[in-house]
């Protein structure tokens, strides 16, 4: 009788967990529907049709980037889950790989307003914040101070090469990213979402650069790599940019879509074990814990912060969306844990002295972490 009731007992609590799970399912894709579809819509149509709407304005975005990106799938899909996780990038490329090209060519597809600056050593934070200049009222005739906006009051910015102004200008730039607002004589203007910022960094010429603190770092969502391009990419390259008219990106988004796709993403529900999944992947970072993997122990100083998992889960939801599913996998954890943990990992004097890549620390802790059995 015992084992009996034991068994009845795991069977209702196994019910309720699918109930749960079938319900949050539900109502993810119900306001689903209202990203893409429009509200005025006659036609019903299911929740399954919903969460592929919204893999099909995905894969049209990708579509459409591939008209002026080549051979950069892999930044586009990190980027566009960054956007969506309301998070921010940090790019890391040597010059002329079209960083530029592709930042703006997203901020077309997604109908988003975009601002480029360029990080200079003397360049101030008013001058990507914005400054109150003195003007004359056309009404009353008297001066008074105006306000003018800087170019970070954008919905994507391109922070180039930020490791070349100064940590004044740099904390300036990552106080509007964290707090979505800009203070500036005594009042505060609040940035229009979206807002994403894409930041640069050159690897070569290191001199007399600024580099980002740790602790800075951290804030942001991913840590982008761009490689150079295969010789078959190079070709494509060159027939394409060597004409008379370059291809150009269209629109598939406009604003309001993008801002009910990032709240909709937010209700993915995840499975408890997959969530311990991302934490057991996170602790293996950290040298002093016992889920510590052994190049862990023997090259890494500090692991990734609590903001590291939950890179890791909201990515990982976001990623599922935009792949058509309403249920996190450990394949969703682990496709994004490279661009996720590796500025968050800090490595040790041994580390430094051998050059050791934190990738090559990360897909080591992925492939010996064991995924959850149920």
């Amino acid at each position: 009788m015992a084992k009996k009731t034991t068994k009845k007992a795991a069977t209702k609590k196994t019910g309720r967990k699918l109930s749960s799970t079938v319900e949050a399912a539900e109502k993810l894709a119900q306001s689903a529907k209202k990203s893409i579809i429009k509200p005025e819509a006659e036609d019903p149509i299911s929740d399954v049709d919903a969460v592929k709407k919204l893999n099909d304005a995905r894969e049209a975005i990708v579509q459409e980037l591939r008209k002026s990106i080549v051979g950069m799938d892999q930044v586009i899909d990190e980027t566009l889950i960054a956007i969506f996780s309301r998070g921010h990038g940090l790019l890391e490329g040597v010059p002329g790989l079209a960083k530029t090209l592709l930042v703006s060519s997203i901020a077309k597809t997604l109908s988003l307003t975009f601002k480029r600056i360029q990080f200079t050593p003397d360049l101030m934070p008013s001058d990507i914040t914005g400054s109150e200049i003195l003007q004359d009222d056309p009404e009353t005739g008297q001066r008074q101070f105006m306000f003018s906006k800087g170019p970070i009051f954008a919905n994507i910015v391109l922070a180039d090469e930020i490791n070349r102004t100064p940590p004044k200008t740099q904390a300036a730039l990552l106080e509007a990213m964290q707090e979505k607002i800009v203070s500036a004589g005594g009042d505060d203007y609040e940035l229009d979402p979206p807002f994403f910022v894409l930041a640069t960094q050159n690897p070569l010429e290191m001199e007399g650069t600024y580099p980002l603190p740790e602790a800075q770092l951290d804030r942001f969502f991913y840590k982008l790599k761009i490689s150079y391009p295969e010789p078959h990419h190079m070709h494509e390259i060159m027939d394409r940019t060597t004409r008379r008219e370059e291809p150009e990106a269209g629109m598939v988004l406009d604003r309001d879509q993008i801002l009910v796709m990032r709240d909709t993403a937010r209700s993915v529900p995840i499975a408890r074990a997959v969530q311990d999944y991302a934490i057991r992947l996170t602790l293996a970072t950290h040298p002093d814990t016992p889920h510590a993997n052994p190049l862990t122990q023997q090259y890494v100083r500090f692991g990734a912060s609590p903001r590291g998992t939950q890179t890791l889960v909201i990515g990982g939801k976001v990623s599922a969306l935009l792949n058509g599913r309403v249920h996190v996998s450990c394949e969703d954890i682990r496709a994004f844990m490279l661009p996720a943990l590796r500025h968050r990992v800090l490595l040790n004097f041994e580390g430094e002295a051998e050059r050791i890549d934190t990738d090559t620390i990360l897909e080591a802790i992925m492939k010996d972490t064991p995924e959850p059995s149920e």
